[in-house]
């Protein structure tokens, strides 16, 4: 069954593992996270199980066509709501109103982790893209700029072209972390290595795709 949850960004640590290496580690807040809706591929078109992470009583926390979908649930409303995609037939393993824990993963585990990159604002191409500055000499006059932007006959810039721009800001995956450590009591999972986002952000943990098309 493919696995989902939603967390938190905590931050970052240092483990030692079981051979005595430390590991740097990303700590994250897993859940708990609650079935809102199971979406199937007859009446939506995919299937799909909807998560909810981080109960909220505020009425001006979400709209009115949000508070009527919790009430059909049954559930009271939620700060964050994600989708994770199921294959056919798994609609059975959920029910609305299950809650899901850091437990779904264990030890060892390969995930993916999706969340948003930290904005940077509008940055150049060296810091943007890592070109290489151009000579710091007098008279020079041409720094840290974006060199050529193509041959003259066309007339134009093609579309692609590395410029100046607003950076960071954006959807990010990072494939294949291993679960290094999971605390069920503090719903807490330290991933090898780093995620995106900052803290406090908003992270969707699932089994990884690599591992199992290999």
């Amino acid at each position: 069954m493919p696995k989902g949850i939603l967390g938190k960004k905590v931050g970052m640590a240092q483990v030692f593992n079981s051979a005595g290496r430390l590991v740097p580690v990303t700590v994250v807040e897993a859940g708990p996270c609650v079935v809102v809706q199971i979406k199937t591929e007859e009446k939506d078109g995919y299937n799909a199980v909807q998560l909810g992470l981080e109960e909220t009583k505020k009425k001006t926390a979400v709209n009115k066509p949000l508070q009527g979908h919790f009430t059909r649930a049954g559930l009271n409303p939620q700060r964050y709501l994600r989708e994770i995609r199921i294959d056919a037939g798994e609609q059975d393993k959920y029910q609305v109103g299950q809650v899901l824990k850091a437990d779904l993963f264990q030890e060892g585990e390969k995930v993916d982790v999706s969340g948003k990159s930290k904005g940077k604002g509008f940055a150049g191409v060296i810091k943007r893209y890592g070109f290489h500055r151009g000579p710091m000499s007098h008279g020079s006059m041409y720094h840290r700029r974006s060199g050529s932007l193509g041959a003259t006959d066309p007339a134009r810039v093609f579309k692609g072209r590395k410029l100046p721009g607003r950076m960071g800001g954006e959807r990010v995956t990072i494939q294949g972390l291993e679960v290094v450590q999971v605390d069920p009591e503090k719903n807490l999972l330290l991933l090898k290595g780093a995620v995106p986002g900052r803290k406090g952000s908003l992270l969707i943990i699932k089994e990884t795709v690599k591992a199992a098309k290999g």
